[in-house]
């Protein structure tokens, strides 16, 4: 194929690949704050650069990404208090993934893989699968559903966090993603604005109103400072080879 990229096509070449019964990739993602130093697209723009490089692997495809994603919370993602966050309701994020994949099947596909990049989307995502499971009926289709960050080995996790891994809940806008995005797009990292703040303060809980004095004023939820580009390439193998063995193993094993 010219692109592996489903937006980049033509629709006779869309057509084309299908005859194959690829897998195909549904990037899923968000717009909010990441920082003073990342773009607010980094939810969906991760995604989007890991399923170009796990199609490539398994001769996939990749749809265009689901941008917006569900509301952004204060102690995953620092809550409404930024201009710019700007989310949707969790059915209507349901209803997207639901309709997306429903037409996919309606022109073929019978393997999806959902790859999202926002913490607070998963059980929305879940049930858009699910309900549109219900619809699709007994065509032989397929779906998984996976968050990127999952993958990270303990290996990968130790050389990436040698001072200890804060957790993916603190790590909105630090060292992982930050690092990732230096790998997949160095030119939107704003390298000298790297925040080096300390970690969010947020208890165990959630209330409303938000408070704002649970979020530290960068929009980071701990340090970036320690994110490089290398962490990033590390994460982005691993990625690229962990998550194509799952998709051999899930679409193309015996038992499919």
């Amino acid at each position: 194929m010219r692109t592996v990229v489903m937006s980049e096509m033509t629709w006779p070449e869309y057509e084309q690949a299908l005859k194959d019964n690829p897998v195909v990739f549904i990037p899923t993602g968000a717009v909010e704050q990441h920082g003073p130093h990342l773009p607010m697209g980094v939810d969906y723009m991760l995604p989007m650069a890991i399923a170009r490089d796990v199609a490539e692997n398994v001769g996939g495809i990749v749809a265009a990404p689901v941008t917006y994603g569900y509301k952004s919370m204060p102690r995953s993602g620092g809550g409404p208090f930024f201009p710019g966050s700007t989310g949707v309701d969790g059915h209507t994020l349901s209803m997207v993934v639901r309709d997306i994949i429903r037409e996919l099947v309606r022109h073929g596909v019978r393997r999806i893989c959902v790859l999202d990049g926002n913490y607070e989307n998963l059980w929305f995502l879940n049930e858009g699968i699910d309900l549109a499971m219900r619809e699709v009926g007994d065509k032989g289709v397929r779906v998984m559903c996976l968050q990127h960050w999952e993958f990270l080995t303990e290996e990968t996790l130790n050389k990436i966090f040698p001072d200890g891994y804060p957790g993916i809940e603190l790590e909105h806008a630090a060292v992982l993603e930050t690092s990732l995005m230096q790998h997949y797009y160095p030119d939107t990292v704003l390298n000298d604005l790297l925040p080096d703040n300390k970690p969010a303060g947020a208890p165990c809980y959630d209330v409303w109103p938000a408070r704002r004095e649970w979020v530290p004023a960068e929009g980071s939820l701990v340090s970036a400072a320690a994110a490089t580009a290398e962490k990033g390439a590390v994460m982005a193998q691993q990625y690229r080879e962990d998550m194509s063995a799952a998709i051999e193993k899930e679409f193309y094993g015996s038992d499919s």
